[in-house]
């Protein structure tokens, strides 16, 4: 199967999907929204099935994907964040408690938990570093969107 021959589902408890974006690096974030956003109107997912949610930053992320995997209503989550070097910690380890968090709430939910999560080793404020992940968000924003609704066909697949 071909990312091209998913289609919509409903998905066994009603098809809703949460979507968590930190504000902090808010325009990258917003990009990986715009992406996800458009990817599933163009294949026909209804975007009143998305629920967004935006939290300060980062580090909030798993604790809010624990709080609406808990709920019936959501059969996916998708988390998306920026973070970057800012010189004044090691990025590295604010990435790797996030992504930690996000496959523990997947792991012990069941709830299926996607990441948008990018972590730069190099990320410098020039024009074009900015222009360069502003896209890649867009993009990754659109792959996350490919996968969520693999996965909910997959889901659908398993429940029948």
């Amino acid at each position: 199967m071909t990312q091209k021959d998913i289609k919509p589902t409903t998905g066994p408890v009603g098809g809703r999907i949460a979507f968590v974006q930190a504000r902090w690096h808010h325009d990258m974030t917003s990009q990986a929204r715009s992406g996800f956003a458009a990817e599933f109107a163009e294949r026909g997912f209804g975007g009143d099935r998305v629920d967004y949610f935006e939290v300060p930053g980062a580090f909030e992320i798993p604790l809010m994907a624990q709080r609406l995997a808990a709920r019936p209503d959501y059969d996916a989550i998708v988390a998306t964040a920026f973070v970057v070097d800012g010189g004044i910690y090691r990025h590295d380890f604010v990435a790797s408690a996030v992504i930690d968090g996000l496959m523990r709430v997947q792991l012990d939910s069941g709830v299926p938990v996607l990441s948008v999560v990018l972590t730069p080793h190099h990320f410098h404020g020039t024009d074009d570093h900015i222009g360069f992940f502003r896209a890649h968000m867009e993009a990754k924003g659109r792959e996350a969107a490919h996968a969520c609704l693999e996965v909910l066909d997959l889901e659908e697949k398993l429940a029948a």
